[in-house]
């Protein structure tokens, strides 16, 4: 016991230390775990013997619950959003091209069995998000056009139906079951997946709200619990427990709760608020704490290692050798075939430059292997070893599509210098020291006419230039504010607390309702209060006369929830 316990230290900090080795050599981190375990395995300096495929495939199934559920829970709805139907296509009707084409390439190309054929197909049919996202973190490749949040929500949305289709071709190849049974089942696996995906994913919203747990942590392990309980509803029934587990973290992790609403609301938003006490608005407070993103991203690390590591040491290297060529040509079908035709008819009417860099995002990895394991321990009889071919494809997809990834988005000019690509997720958090903030002076003003040495700012705040009449003056302290000057100030940035104001930021649309109004105008309850109006570049502190317009962000705050 006493070495399984040093070695499961050792490999953990190999796998930590790793993550700094991988943004050197360019590399997919995760790629650096796989090696790890091979290093570790039979084949391997350190010789572990493990060759028991039932332990593993159990191990990796519960990681991917964590995995999926995580990913849906860090997914920004509001980000996500206006992609959701190009990715919900490619995650869905897309994976279903992916596998039919690669089916028939292994079919008519490399002559396998129609069953092996669909079963590889559908087994390699999704992309990986782990794969696809620790590469744009990393080299935080701050893409145009909302590339970002569409392979967020693609690739963590089609590992339920590439999981769906494993299964379908399992009972295909197996013959075990009839044509309406199948067709039976595919109905069950998506019908009872959406739905326990969505009942508990509002019932975990309600506790969330209604139930307070004394210390952050205990109300971490309930998201745990719900995701869990998300898996094994739909599982008992014959549903995709996958799906149920990404639909319930999408909406525990983007369900707001304000007492107000902000803009429009629709019939089926206000019979959830009304008959639940829960708002599914485009503002709020998010009710999941930030406590809870760092604990699920951390269990997820976990996971992830675990996985990836386990993988690795289930390989033997040597064994590989047979099932290269094939998984050269597999690799090949889905980097230039499958995956392009996908995005094609799927993608929507994007750019030509935008649909050759999604097509080469189609990484494979973990859920893929993992699908492979399942096949192996179904207790299927194939002519060829569908778990090694599966590693291969897997492994040259994480090494050559994940080191290339920041050559093509470069290449295909698809680099934004004014996004993030953190925004994506929900748990991005502003790194910068200081904000800039515009304010204005009137006519009247109790700054006009008074040198800035005479003059009190904010605690912690600078004045850092004055902008007058097009021309920028760097101030000093016998400088003369004017009325109609634009004072520059840099102040601390907002980092919310217990004690602090909680703001809320409202992005203004071409259908809000604030849309080309004054302030004054909008008539807001007493205890809502607009602090600051972003727009592009510039932070400006409202007054009544302030028109509020198209691409703003609104930050607003509601006093009676910060007195709570």
């Amino acid at each position: 016991m006493p070495v399984v316990v040093l070695l499961t230290a050792v490999v953990l900090l190999l796998c930590v230390f790793s993550d700094r080795i991988s943004g050197k050599i360019g590399v997919p981190t995760l790629l650096i775990f796989i090696g790890i375990g091979i290093f570790f395995g039979c084949d391997g300096l350190v010789r572990i013997p493990f060759e028991n495929y039932s332990f593993a495939s159990n191990l990796c199934e519960c990681a991917l619950i964590i995995i999926m559920f995580t990913g849906g829970f860090s997914m920004s709805w509001d980000a996500a959003r206006p992609v959701m139907v190009k990715a919900g296509a490619l995650a869905t009707l897309g994976v279903a091209v992916t596998a039919g084409v690669t089916c028939a390439f292994c079919y008519f190309i490399l002559r396998f069995p129609f069953a092996e054929s669909l079963l590889l197909g559908s087994v390699i049919s999704s992309t990986d998000a782990a794969s696809v996202f620790s590469v744009l973190r990393s080299k935080k490749l701050n893409l145009k056009n909302g590339i970002a949040p569409l392979l967020e929500a693609e690739s963590g949305s089609n590992d339920p139906f590439s999981y769906m289709l494993t299964v379908v071709s399992l009972s295909l190849f197996t013959q075990s079951e009839g044509q309406g049974a199948i067709i039976v089942m595919m109905v069950k696996q998506l019908v009872f997946g959406a739905v326990f995906g969505v009942v508990v994913g509002v019932l975990g919203a309600v506790i969330a709200k209604q139930f307070k747990t004394q210390t952050k942590e205990f109300e971490c392990i309930m998201y745990l619990a719900f995701a869990l309980m998300a898996y094994g509803f739909p599982a008992l029934v014959g549903g995709n427990g996958y799906l149920s587990v990404y639909i319930a973290g999408i909406i525990i992790g983007n369900v707001k709760s304000p007492r107000h609403k902000y803009g429009g609301e629709n019939h089926v938003k206000r019979f959830i608020r009304n008959t639940l006490g829960v708002t599914i608005a485009k503002s709020g407070a998010k009710i999941a704490p930030p406590e809870a993103v760092v604990f699920l991203n951390g269990t997820t690390g976990i996971c992830q290692i675990a996985v990836f590591f386990l993988l690795g040491l289930l390989c033997t290297p040597s064994q590989l050798v047979t099932g290269i060529l094939p998984a050269i040509g597999v690799f090949l079908c889905l980097t230039l075939i499958s995956r392009p035709l996908a995005v094609v008819i799927f993608g929507g009417k994007s750019p030509i430059r935008d649909r050759l860099f999604i097509s080469f995002c189609g990484l494979r990895g973990a859920s893929s292997i993992v699908f492979a394991i399942m096949a192996t321990v179904s207790g299927i009889e194939t002519e060829h070893n569908i778990f090694n071919i599966v590693f291969c494809v897997c492994l040259m997809s994480m090494t050559i599509q994940g080191t290339l990834l920041p050559a093509a988005a470069k290449r295909l000019r698809l680099i934004d210098s004014d996004a993030n690509v953190l925004k994506t997720f929900n748990d991005y958090k502003e790194e910068s020291a200081i904000t800039m903030m515009r304010m204005y002076i009137p006519e009247n003003h109790n700054w006009d006419g008074r040198q800035i040495s005479e003059i009190s700012v904010p605690t912690g705040s600078l004045i850092v230039m004055v902008k007058r009449e097009g021309e920028t003056i760097i101030p000093r302290g016998d400088t003369v504010i004017h009325a109609g000057d634009s004072v520059i100030l840099s102040v601390p940035p907002y980092e919310s607390d217990k004690s602090s104001l909680p703001l809320r930021e409202v992005p203004i649309s071409d259908k809000h309702i604030w849309l080309n109004k004054r302030i004054r105008d909008l008539n807001l309850p007493q205890r809502l209060l607009i602090v600051m109006v972003q727009r592009g570049e510039q932070r400006i502190i409202p007054s009544g006369a302030t028109e509020i317009k198209r691409g703003d962000v609104v930050v607003i705050t509601d006093t009676l929830e910060s007195a709570e």
